[in-house]
């Protein structure tokens, strides 16, 4: 039924989480953040991952821009630790922006999944990221050579969760609808997406999240699903 596979990057295959983690324990490390009154990375981490979250949703929505972002988070990670030296908060994100995408972690069996899939599908990535971020995890993580094209909202001029983005990926990569099957863990961005252009979608949903509406055409706790699915 399906001859193209669309994957999101970040939580479905490359593990952001636990790479983010790694660099910002670094970043910590580096500029000794605790001579700024951070007092443990843990704390620094858990802040940065809320406000990280909350940005990257707002972006999502159209609310910010990448640039914004970028320029936004250390700083808000610091006040919301009671910080009110942002001095270095543009170094802290350059820093940031360098490790974390030569970091190489990818979600449990990720590559099986890819290898089985390899040859059977045109496999493809649908991101928000940024493109020369996301082209060097890519890199460093061993996923460039399993996909064709990847679409970023740059690229395509419209983001996930709008139907744009999905209609500028079929048009790129020469798909029909009825043959293309989503797959990614953000509901909105990724399933409420893939519902806006009519296209299948597989839900990565590993922590088993109550799904809030329309449900998806497929549902899975573990990537390793995916090969007796496809």
């Amino acid at each position: 039924m399906y001859q193209h596979l669309f994957f999101d990057l970040d939580h479905t295959l490359w593990d952001f989480d636990r790479n983010s983690a790694e660099a910002i324990g670094e970043v910590y490390e580096t500029f000794k953040l605790v001579d700024h009154g951070v007092a443990s990375v843990e704390e620094f981490n858990r802040h940065f991952v809320t406000i990280n979250l909350h940005l990257w949703s707002e972006f999502n929505h159209n609310r910010l821009t990448h640039t914004e972002i970028r320029q936004r988070r250390f700083r808000m990670v610091l006040e919301a630790m009671g910080l009110d030296d942002h001095s270095v908060c543009d170094a802290l994100n350059e820093a940031y922006l360098h490790l974390l995408p030569r970091k190489a972690h990818l979600i449990e069996s990720t590559l099986d999944v890819l290898d089985h899939l390899r040859g059977r599908y045109r496999m493809h990535i649908i991101t928000n990221g940024f493109d020369e971020i996301q082209a060097l995890k890519m890199a460093s993580a061993g996923l460039t050579d399993y996909f064709e094209h990847v679409i970023t909202n740059n690229i395509a001029e419209a983001k996930k969760p709008d139907p744009r983005i999905f209609e500028f990926a079929l048009a790129v990569t020469g798909a029909r609808l009825r043959e293309s099957l989503m797959i990614g863990d953000n509901f909105e961005a990724d399933v409420q997406g893939a519902q806006n252009a009519d296209m299948d979608v597989v839900y990565y949903n590993p922590a088993g999240l109550p799904i809030p509406s329309g449900k998806p055409t497929y549902e899975i706790a573990h990537l390793k699903e995916l090969m007796t699915m496809l």
